[in-house]
């Protein structure tokens, strides 16, 4: 997995830390504020969004009055401590990042949440420091299944595309990955389980854990 590879580039939700549950109960909590039940395919409508994608979404298909930056800054207070107090890692993640560290490979982030809850939880669990390069959706054009924000991490982290491997865990991810012209290794998230076959299928790898790679 790891031959000629440069770098190894992360998606943050369900491939670093175990987090896509708390976002249905973010949504769940959210919605009841304006007497909206969360729709059956709300998940899966937002799939891969930037967080200013989502915020744009929800305004226009729930009728919300507050402005993208509102909405976002509001998810933020309410995710905040979720971040900071009951993400964990997932598992092997902490040796695999050390790992790659020791051997030369560089590492970055490209993540769909918003800037300020990948720092805290990053910071939460004291391993920002093993990423050279920490990105987005944001900054960039598009988010996932478009290939922007990886295309970014890679020329951020001086690398071709071509040299990186990238780690996710929902089809938009594996997409965009893709897309950047990466190899790609999908990792096990019980909130896309429903379509593990399909994600295993697309991918160039698949794991359930990172004890699983050896590096």
């Amino acid at each position: 997995m790891l031959n000629d590879i440069k770098a190894v580039i992360f998606d943050l939700d369900g491939t670093l830390v175990d987090s896509m549950w708390m976002w249905r109960e973010i949504d769940i909590e959210y919605l009841a504020r304006f007497g909206i039940e969360l729709p059956d395919d709300l998940q899966k409508c937002i799939s891969g969004m930037s967080f200013s994608e989502t915020a744009e979404y929800f305004k226009e298909r729930f009728k919300i009055d507050d402005d993208t930056e509102t909405i976002k800054n509001t998810w933020n207070e309410m995710a905040w401590d979720m971040y900071a107090h009951r993400v964990g890692l997932k598992r092997g993640v902490l040796d695999f990042v050390k790992k790659l560290k020791r051997n030369g490979i560089k590492t970055g982030i490209a993540s769909s949440n918003s800037r300020e809850l990948v720092e805290t939880v990053l910071d939460s669990l004291g391993i920002g420091e093993y990423f050279d390069e920490i990105h987005v959706s944001c900054e960039v054009e598009h988010g996932k299944p478009f290939p922007d924000i990886y295309l970014l991490v890679a020329e951020k982290l001086n690398t071709e595309p071509s040299k990186c491997l990238v780690f996710e865990d929902i089809m938009e991810g594996i997409e965009a990955g893709h897309a950047a012209g990466m190899k790609v290794c999908s990792v096990y998230d019980d909130f896309s389980a429903n379509e593990n076959e399909r994600i295993r299928t697309a991918s160039d790898y698949y794991i359930e854990d990172y004890t699983q790679i050896e590096v």
